[in-house]
This record gives C-alpha cells, structure tokens and sequence, in this order.
C-alpha cells in the first residue's frame, strides 16, 4: 500500500509539472491504478480516446537494405551485438522489442527514446516518463552496435534505425528464428524527446477502448493491437502492475504470482509457460485467464476474442501477423531527409549533435 500511495504522490507531481509544449495533454491513468478517476490528474489527449484511425503509417523514404552501399556491414554489426545479448540474457532481446515500440508510440520512430541530452536541454526525455524510467532495457546494446558501426561508417546509420533493427532480431533470435520481419531502414533521428509525451503509450490497466484508441491514433488497427500484444509471452513484469488482479486469474497462477510478489516491485515472467520464447503462448494465456495485466484479459472480449482464438490455435498465423505489424509500426512518423526539420544522424545516441 505504502509503495502504491507513493506512485500516487509522484505521478500526481510529474502531472503538476510544465508541459512539454502548449498544446501538451496528460493522462497516465493506463500506468496507475487510480482509486477513481480524476480528471484533474487525467486531461486525455483526443486522439487516444477516440477510435477514429489515423491513416496507416506509409514509411515514405524507408528502403529494405537501405545500406547495402552506404554501410555494408550495418546490419550485420547489429545482428552480432544482439545475439550476444540475447545468448547471455533472454530478457535482453525482451527488452529491445519493448524500447523499439516506446520509440516508435512517442514523435513516431526517431529514437527520441534514447536521448538524455536534447536540442532543447531538458533533462526530462522520455526515459524519465513514467512509463518508461527504471524500466525500459537494451541501451547498452543499442550503444554498443552504434559505437561499432560509427567506427566502420561515420554518420551514416541512424540510432533509430539500430533500434529498429535490434527489435527485429531479437524477435529473430527469441522466436527460435521463426519470425523474419523485413525491417527497412532509412529513419533520421530526432532532437527533442519530453517525458509527459510518454502518456501516449497503452499501460497495463488500460481498457479495451483505451488500447483501440491508442493504436489507432498511431494508424494502427485494433487487430494490429492484438497481434503487438503478443510481445507479453517474453519479458518480466512488476508485481504493481497486475497485484490487484489476483481474483480475476487462474487460481493456481494467482497462488504462485502471491508468493513471488511479496513486494510490489518484485519481478515475474509475463509468460509463466514459455518465458524466454517468442511465442503464440500468449494468446492461450489469454484464454485461460493466465495473462497479467488489464490490458492483456481485455483481449478475451467479444470484439477481439475471434483474433486471439485464431492466433492460439492456428500454427504460423501469428508468427506472419507480427512480422507485417512490426514492419508497420516501424513505419510511423518516420523523418527521412528532405521531409522533416530537426533531423539528423546522431554520433552517439543517448544525445544530440552539437
């Protein structure tokens, strides 16, 4: 209680806070249980709680094997930097499909997600938004691959796409390299990043109106949404996030997730069947009332049933799904030269260049 009623406290201070721009609206009630809803605490942004779609991402500039000629070994310094991650630590390769998603959910994919030095000289980038701080993983790779690649091709590969390229092969490598997602590259990097902009991502107390409404504002479609959200049979999750749940669940998972979460902040497997395996597990999971959080159970709904059944059940299908999904997010608010202001290759990426 007293760990939940300090999240309280400090949510309700970040939400008092400078917005990051004018227009700027927050609503961080799919992150936080809040006793009621407030709407002091919670001003939603339009474009998430509607359902009207946005069009699809386009990708326009985005080319596969964008540097076959302009940095030969790129790709590959990436697949090599992510698969030692990965042989050491699973949760690694988990963590890199996540970042590469918080990217892309907030300024589109610019790795904005990256950066603590901004043109703007916050220090307040979206690492510190609260969906995001002490919890988002895989910086240490991505920096790793960049640092490489800057030794072979100076200014030439950008960090977002490094990112994207690392969520493609850690979802390679963790599938048991049954998902092949054709990645195209070409993404300039960003030079802002704020962290109230990060009350765009879906969080896990989320409705089923809220998830639809938050993937759509991104060009997303709901079975899109379905098909991302099977990301969660990999990766761990905190006890905060689903404690409350315990009832609605398996009796036999709720009675083993009570005695590994005896603090709020204590860790368990998403998937308590396939953990380190990038799998059609989930959706099982989500039949069987094994899943974690509100917004994985809201998926067992009369609107998105159908999609989790058919991804349960049918070999392959899913697998083919999240390829095309991955590719799509991939794609949006892309900058590429010539069409967006305040872009850039970044020399290292957790800052601007000067």
């Amino acid at each position: 209680m007293a760990t939940k009623l300090a999240a309280l406290i400090a949510l309700a201070a970040f939400l008092a806070g400078p917005a990051a721009s004018e227009a700027a609206s927050i609503c961080f009630n799919g992150w936080l249980k809040l006793p009621t809803y407030n709407p002091v605490l919670c001003r939603p942004r339009p474009d998430v709680q509607t359902r009207q779609r946005r069009p699809a991402p386009s990708g326009s500039g985005l080319t596969s094997g964008y540097y076959n000629t302009r940095c030969p070994s790129a790709e590959k310094i990436v697949t090599d930097a992510v698969k030692k991650a990965v042989d050491a630590n699973p949760g690694i390769g988990a963590g890199l499909i996540r970042l590469f998603f918080h990217d892309c959910f907030v300024r589109g994919c610019d790795g904005s997600v990256l950066l603590n030095t901004t043109n703007s000289k916050n220090s307040d980038t979206e690492r510190e938004g609260p969906p995001n701080q002490n919890s988002l993983r895989g910086f240490e790779v991505v920096d790793e691959a960049k640092a490489a690649i800057e030794a072979a091709c100076p200014d030439t590969v950008s960090c977002a796409d490094i990112v994207a390229y690392a969520a493609r092969d850690a979802s390679y490598f963790l599938s048991d390299r049954k998902i092949n997602i054709q990645m195209p590259g070409g993404r300039y990097d960003g030079r802002e990043s704020f962290s109230n902009e990060t009350d765009q991502l879906p969080g896990p107390f989320s409705n089923l109106t809220a998830l639809q409404g938050s993937f759509a504002a991104k060009g997303l479609t709901s079975d899109e949404m379905v098909t991302l959200s099977g990301a969660h049979t990999i990766g761990r999750a905190r006890c905060l996030f689903f404690s409350s749940r315990f009832s609605e669940m398996d009796s036999a998972l709720a009675a083993k997730l009570r005695a590994q979460c005896g603090n709020d902040n204590n860790n368990v497997n998403q998937d308590d069947v396939t953990p380190d395996v990038l799998d059609k597990q989930y959706y099982q999971n989500v039949v069987d009332k094994k899943v974690l959080f509100t917004s994985d159970a809201v998926l067992n709904s009369t609107e998105t049933i159908t999609q989790v059944t058919e991804n349960a059940n049918m070999a392959g299908a899913w697998e083919r799904k999240f390829e095309k999904a991955m590719e799509t997010m991939g794609k949006i608010g892309v900058k590429t030269i010539g069409n967006q202001q305040g872009a850039e290759i970044r020399k290292v990426c957790w800052r601007v260049n000067s």
